[in-house]
Order: structure tokens, then sequence, then C-alpha cells
């Protein structure tokens, strides 16, 4: 599913993202992140691809249980997505998007916001793979209004 020129899960990630922009048009900002989160359920599952809401990770220390992480959602076992509806992405956000993506043994994540009006997203890597050199998606820039940061 990786070439040279994209990403691990390049298109997949930009149907994800097509979705996001799909609620974020149709919803407008100010709703909280639950209402994202259902929004962006039913937009992944009418394109057909497979999710999980709200997956349990546990957090295992010295074979006991010392935590545990709930990702917002899971496509096609691929790719966690981290939902905010803040000013603006920070680095605890990714930080927690990094140990949701280390927890799981999964490889991509994405971590989106729906706090402005314009989504602001970031695609993040399992420290534990090699990632590859990440790309913007301009197919978005060129056929939306909204604002795309890498």
């Amino acid at each position: 599913m990786q070439d040279n020129n994209h990403p691990l899960y390049f298109e997949l990630t930009q149907v994800i993202l097509g979705c996001c922009f799909e609620v974020m048009n149709e919803l407008g900002s100010g709703f909280l992140e639950s209402v994202y989160k259902n929004a962006l359920f039913i937009a992944i599952k009418d394109k057909g691809l497979k999710l999980e809401a709200e997956k349990r990770f546990e957090v295992i220390f010295r074979g006991k249980k010392v935590g545990l992480y709930i990702a917002d959602l899971i496509v096609e076992r691929s790719v966690i997505i981290e939902l905010k509806c803040c000013e603006s992405l920070l680095g605890e956000h990714q930080a927690q998007l990094i140990n949701y993506l280390k927890v799981s043994d999964i490889s991509v994540g994405l971590l989106v916001n729906f706090g402005k009006r314009r989504i602001e997203y970031k695609r993040l890597h399992n420290p534990d793979y090699p990632a590859a050199c990440d790309h913007a998606y301009p197919e978005f820039q060129r056929s939306t209004n909204e604002e795309i940061l890498v």
C-alpha cells in the first residue's frame, strides 16, 4: 500500500480527510468533539470503510496493566483518528496520538482539529515504524477553501 511517491496509507488518509472536510462543510464550527466524532463515523461508514469507535488499549508494564488509552476512531485497523476541538493543535495532542500508535501497534495516525472554522490536521507515524516522507494533500487545497496544515 506504500510506494516511493506516497506515505503509508496515503489513499486511505485522503479518504478520511475528505470525510473530515465533508463534516466541517455540512456542520460548520462550534460543536463539541463528540458531535464531530459521530458525524465523522457516519461519513466514513458511508464510504464503505470498516471502523471502530472508542477502541480501548491497555498499557502494560512488566506484565501489569498501568493505564488505558481510548482511541476516538480506527479506520480499517490501519489509521487512528484522534479528534480535537481546540484553538490549535499542541505538542501534547501529538504526544497523545503517538502513544496511541505505540500501544495499539498501528503505524499511522491523523490528529484532526475541528475547533476553528478551518480544519487543522497532522499526520503522525508510530515511532517504531519507518515513516515515509509526508506530502501535503494538494487536491484538498485546490478543491476547498479550507486551510491545510501539515
